[in-house]
């Protein structure tokens, strides 16, 4: 396959193009120990503190779209990816480049449902910065946050730390997201009142975790869905992953929709999903404390870690068949999150 010379589309899709680019390019000039462990987000210290620190960007499109849009999805990504850390969300920053024109009236419903995003994870936004461009230079809004969080004593997650035999566990329904801003930004009328799952994962997450020690690590299931991160994980830890079909939470109608619209449910965009790895002696523990949140109803043990030394993730099909998931080839959804 040719090696790309400029920026494609698909770099930002969080499959092997955007793994190339950060490894070629950004680990190549910014490589230390806490940034190559490509985790969601980094541990730092701090006068002996352990903190979490993350930072995205959002690029939505539309930018209000049914059951969220940009400012809360903005919130809700930064707090997850660094609750997947095991951290306590402390603060965040918000920063906004605006397109000039941009309505203000517009500008002010998405502040406003950042502000209830966060009273929801229990996190203040302490700062920020605005930037203008000129009309045509943007559009209409990017959202870029970042956060910090506490890592409390005693917690280690880290893909490198799955073991052979650990389940995968997985929070609730995929896909649905990357629906609702599809079908939203194509007016394609979909049925089946799909909406953006987004939601701070942070009380779900303390949940599992004040039930059991055996979780080894989490990742927010976002760009490139299950599949992409299924295939960091295995390379993290150098073992094989295996999915059964049947087991991966995903609604009919969502289903329904992926299946119209030529996607595989496995790799779409989610915004309030993540993924566990555990202790099999702990996994019935963990999916009853998920499922008992309100964002975790729908948890379900979606797979397994095998011996195999080989970094590949598998999938056994609901016909009996069995096929290889690699990461995310390409852009299926670009401006997606």
């Amino acid at each position: 396959m040719s090696v790309p010379q400029k920026v494609l589309l698909g770099h930002g899709s969080g499959g092997r193009l955007s793994r190339e680019l950060v490894e070629k390019v950004f680990l190549k000039s910014f490589s230390n120990p806490a940034l190559r462990l490509l985790e969601d987000s980094a541990e730092v210290r701090a006068g002996g503190v352990r903190l979490a620190f993350t930072t995205d960007s959002y690029v939505v499109t539309p930018v209000e779209f049914p059951g969220a849009d940009i400012g809360r999805v903005a919130v809700c990504g930064t707090v997850n990816d660094l609750a997947v850390k095991g951290a306590r969300p402390a603060a965040l920053s918000a920063a906004f480049i605006l397109e000039e024109g941009f309505s203000l009236a517009l500008l002010t419903r998405l502040t406003a449902s950042m502000r209830r995003a966060a009273a929801e994870a229990g996190v203040p936004i302490v700062t920020g910065d605005t930037k203008v461009v000129e009309k045509g230079h943007a559009d209409g809004v990017f959202i870029n946050t970042a956060g910090i969080g506490v890592i409390p004593p005693g917690r280690a997650l880290a893909s490198a730390s799955v073991r052979p035999g650990d389940v995968i566990i997985v929070s609730g329904n995929l896909a649905d997201h990357g629906v609702a801003v599809m079908n939203a930004r194509n007016k394609l009328g979909l049925s089946g009142g799909v909406k953006s799952d987004a939601a701070p994962l942070n009380g779900l997450i303390e949940a599992a975790l004040s039930v059991s020690k055996g979780i080894r690590a989490m990742r927010d299931i976002t760009r490139g869905g299950l599949a992409t991160v299924l295939n960091e994980v295995s390379g993290a830890c150098g073992l094989s992953a295996e999915l059964d079909e049947d087991c991966v939470p995903v609604s009919a109608a969502a289903r329904g929709a992926c299946a119209l619209l030529g996607l595989d449910p496995l790799y779409v965009a989610n915004e309030g999903k993540i993924a566990l790895f555990a202790s099999p002696a702990e996994a019935e523990k963990i999916v009853k404390a998920l499922r008992r949140h309100k964002y975790g109803r729908n948890a379900a043990i979606a797979g397994r870690m095998l011996a195999e030394k080989r970094p590949q993730v598998r999938l056994n099909t609901g016909i009996g068949g069995s096929r290889i998931l690699l990461m995310l080839e390409g852009e299926q959804l670009p401006r997606i999150c």
